[in-house]
């Protein structure tokens, strides 16, 4: 049976593993909060506590990582109180060494930049050290012995998460206008694309989004209707954080037809009612 890896195994993760699971293969996690993944551990997946921050627990991934492996890499750049941000990319691959025969990393939009409109032809043009530090993780994931595949998902939103949630709690302010573009994956259809991507020996980097980008007041007003609130505040752009400043439109249809891909959620007008 075949072997995945799954480093950071959180909100995306953890619908991979499953999906892999359900398929027969045999699943170890990596996490910093094991009693997060109890259902998982519980159902079959090895998970392993893994601090990106605390190299002692890289030496036990290690002694883990057999020849033939597949691995999703899902860890972001991490920030440490008060440290710069921080990408574990350069460890992690010295671990893995040359032991996996495909490695998947789990990118962002966010590389693209200031650019409007994104597609599988737009390269990227980071602006921040954040941004910076995940193209260098994508080039070095790239560069290795393995197949890789590099998936550059749009907002990922679901059960908990997304910006239902934060109108909820009254935290979701509207950037200026609300005229700005987002595009937007349901982490359902993130793991199914991951699932897939695993299992194949495409190669390349590409983004990932619905089928449906809209203003950012569209899907306020949206979500206000079915959550029977007010519109949410405006606030300066400036005030917001950098993912919430984006203004783009995302075309994921080249990866979704690589990898045979029907959408469960093609709009977040499905997705955020199921939610």
């Amino acid at each position: 049976g075949k072997e995945a890896l799954i480093l950071g195994c959180g909100f995306t993760g953890r619908r991979v593993a499953r999906r892999l699971l359900a398929r027969g293969w045999t699943v170890t996690a990596t996490t910093r909060s094991p009693e997060r993944l109890a259902a998982l551990a519980a159902g079959g997946v090895k998970v392993l506590p893994l601090d990106v921050l605390q190299p002692a627990t890289l030496e036990r991934l290690a002694r883990l990582v057999r020849p033939g492996i597949v691995v999703l890499h899902s860890i972001p750049v991490v920030a440490g109180t008060g440290e710069p941000p921080f990408d574990p990319t350069p460890q992690l691959l010295d671990v893995l060494a040359n032991r996996p025969a495909r490695i998947v990393y789990l990118s962002t939009t966010g590389v693209y930049g200031a650019a409007h409109f994104v597609d599988e032809t737009t390269r990227p043009e980071p602006r921040t050290l954040r941004e910076r530090l995940r193209v260098e993780a994508e080039m070095a994931v790239a560069s290795g012995p393995w197949s890789w595949l590099v998936l550059r998902p749009a907002a990922i939103y679901g059960p908990g998460r997304g910006i239902h949630e934060s109108m909820k709690r009254g935290t979701f302010k509207l950037n200026g206008t609300g005229d700005n573009w987002v595009s937007r994956i349901h982490v359902d259809d993130l793991a199914a694309h991951a699932e897939a991507a695993l299992a194949s020996d495409i190669q390349g980097s590409y983004p990932v989004a619905d089928q449906e980008p809209c203003r950012s007041i569209e899907i306020a007003a949206f979500c206000a209707a079915q959550l029977r609130i007010p519109l949410p505040p405006s606030a300066p752009a400036a005030e917001l954080s950098e993912t919430r400043q984006a203004n783009r439109r995302v075309d994921g249809s080249a990866i979704r037809r690589l990898l045979g891909i029907r959408l469960r959620y093609p709009s977040y007008r499905s997705g955020i009612v199921a939610v």
